[in-house]
């Protein structure tokens, strides 16, 4: 079977100002990287529909989604954080990469596909459940694991998040909800600020200095996420993909490098063979060096592709 690439027009058009680094020009960068690669004509490609309500009502409150109902300008841009803006075509893309996450699920768990990479943005996992905040509108994966367990059925679901920024959104929405365990690498000190103090049964953060580069990086995650995530036993497994974290990108000071993307996405595909029956979705987060986005995605993908 394929995997699957999820993505949808209207998120190339929401747009922060052309100073802004979670541009349009990131889901290019992934695109022209793919052809590059020669893995665009292997993959099952899916245009992503917008959300429904109800799925999002499952992780935000009806009053915060009402209120980015209204924020949504006519014309020009409105801030929903320092960081957080939308112009006149943001709402579709944020309804459209939710939907694009809740797609993924229902792809993975009909056996349509092998597993699915959801290219859209705005990305999600800083988004809580009623507050809009680092870049992120509503929280694309925390929406698609919601679903899987409403949905579908299952019992227990996991979310990797290996962006350099601590998913603190993916965090509020799930702390009392033990069916889903949130296993989050992050670099600390350094924002959202949060993270470090959690002490939570299904909450797993790996709090990591700046520097870190792939050999400590990869031992914090065989030693205190890998053996978590075995006890946890999911059967189904999310990537909030951010790779914020490659030492060409200066958002911020990790050193990871298309290796060690290409790592993680094993040592994960090897616990979704055991647990999960392969299912894994994943929802692009962070990264801003649109050449190391764009290679570091290709190498992502050609992994869960087995290619």
């Amino acid at each position: 079977m394929p995997t699957a690439y999820i993505t949808h027009p209207s998120c190339a058009r929401h747009q922060m100002g052309s100073w802004h680094p979670e541009s349009p020009a990131r889901l290019s960068a992934i695109d022209d990287q793919l052809h590059t690669a020669r893995l665009f004509d292997f993959l099952s490609h899916h245009d992503a529909p917008a959300v429904e309500r109800s799925q999002l009502l499952r992780v935000h409150d009806a009053a915060y989604i009402d209120a980015v109902e209204a924020a949504s300008p006519r014309e020009g841009f409105h801030a929903l954080d320092p960081d957080t803006s939308m112009n006149p075509f943001s709402l579709d893309a944020a309804r459209h990469a939710a939907g694009g996450a809740v797609r993924a699920v229902d792809l993975v768990m009909r056996g349509e596909v092998r597993n699915a990479f959801v290219a859209c943005r705005p990305p999600g996992h800083h988004a809580t459940r009623n507050q809009a905040m680092g870049f992120c509108i509503f929280n694309n994966v925390a929406v698609a694991a919601a679903h899987a367990l409403a949905a579908h059925g299952l019992e227990r679901v996991a979310i990797v998040d290996f962006d350099v920024h601590h998913g603190n959104g993916t965090e509020d929405i799930f702390s009392e909800e033990p069916r889903v365990m949130l296993c989050s690498t992050f670099q600390h000190p350094f924002y959202p600020h949060s993270g470090a103090d959690t002490v939570n049964p299904h909450i797993v953060n790996v709090p990591l200095p700046a520097g870190t580069s792939g050999e400590p990086y990869r031992e914090a995650f065989s030693a205190r996420i890998l053996p978590r995530l075995e006890a946890f036993a999911p059967q189904m497994l999310f990537f909030s993909a951010g790779f914020d974290g490659h030492r060409e990108d200066d958002m911020a000071q990790f050193g990871l490098v298309e290796a060690d993307y290409i790592w993680i996405t094993e040592r994960v595909m090897d616990v979704a063979a055991r647990h999960a029956g392969r299912r894994i979705v994943s929802v692009l987060e962070g990264g801003y060096a649109l050449s190391a986005l764009g290679r570091s995605v290709a190498a992502h993908i050609r992994t869960l592709a087995d290619l």
